[in-house]
């Protein structure tokens, strides 16, 4: 009886200190790591292109300033051509935010072609819908709402690049980006929708890749547990989603946290699309 009770001690001691070895990594190193994903298509250009796209940094108490330098520091050692965020900058502006070392931050990230970025909930919400256009625009970044421009390349190819308002907060009018679509046939086109289940209205319009955020790929992803889902992302969690023969959606992991300060299972990402010509 004795050797049984010391044994049942010695296993619950066990799984307290896994558990405590668990919750450690989900909330002191995970949040931190950083992993690149990376992705090749095909596309009707003639030169290669590299796109990077980050989303949902979610600046706050748990990610801060400091943790934004070394993510971007990460995204141009991608250099990237085109540089893309899919919106969520802060988590709650009203309870933290340093808008000058922000911009100071964003303004380093390089990428020949542009930089631009869309809407998300936590933009629109929180205070940020105050700051975030001046923001995303002293930091050298084209807000994309409702609209699309067309990116020239050196090889003279262009890149068609639209972005839609936030689904939940704003006013999403895909109207405003169809007027844009230049006459002819761009080499590649890419829209970007923070939400990633609104990507079902859009897969039929001829874009080659749309790319969302939202999700965080659920923050925790574990046998048996269940993602932290919300609004909008019921289909489409995390990855990637052929939606036809032409049309491709990427759900962004995201950067930061949302609700709770935990990843588990769900490294922040940073995703790398590599745009090959057809020939190769």
């Amino acid at each position: 009886m004795v050797k049984f009770l010391k044994r049942a001690v010695l296993l619950v001691l066990l799984l307290v200190l896994l558990g405590a070895a668990v919750l450690f990594y989900a909330l002191k190193v995970e949040p931190y790591r950083l992993k690149i994903d990376h992705l090749t298509f095909s596309s009707g250009l003639t030169q290669e292109l590299r796109v990077v796209q980050v989303s949902d940094i979610q600046i706050s108490e748990h990610y801060t300033i400091r943790n934004l330098e070394q993510l971007v520091d990460r995204v141009n050692q991608q250099n990237p051509d085109l540089f893309l965020f899919t919106g969520d900058l802060y988590e709650v502006y009203n309870t933290y935010h340093q808008d000058e070392d922000l911009i100071r931050i964003l303004s380093r990230i390089q990428a020949p072609y542009g930089k631009f970025a869309i809407w998300g909930n936590r933009d629109r919400g929180g205070g940020a819908v105050r700051t975030y256009e001046s923001i995303m625009e002293q930091s050298g970044f084209q807000i994309l709402c409702n609209e699309g421009v067309t990116v020239t390349l050196e090889s003279g190819d262009t890149v068609f690049l639209a972005g839609l308002d936030d689904a939940l907060l704003g006013e999403p009018n895909i109207d405003g980006v169809l007027a844009d679509v230049p006459a002819q046939q761009p080499g590649y086109s890419i829209l970007m929708t923070h939400e990633p289940d609104t990507a079902d209205l859009y897969e039929d319009l001829g874009f080659d890749l749309i790319l969302a955020g939202h999700s965080h790929g659920g923050q925790v992803s574990l046998p048996f547990l269940p993602h932290i889902t919300t609004s909008m992302v019921r289909k489409y969690l995390d990855g990637l989603y052929p939606l036809n023969d032409q049309t491709t959606l990427y759900v962004h992991s995201g950067i930061g946290t949302s609700r709770y300060p935990i990843r588990l299972g769900v490294v922040p990402e940073i995703a790398v699309f590599d745009m090959k010509p057809a020939a190769e």
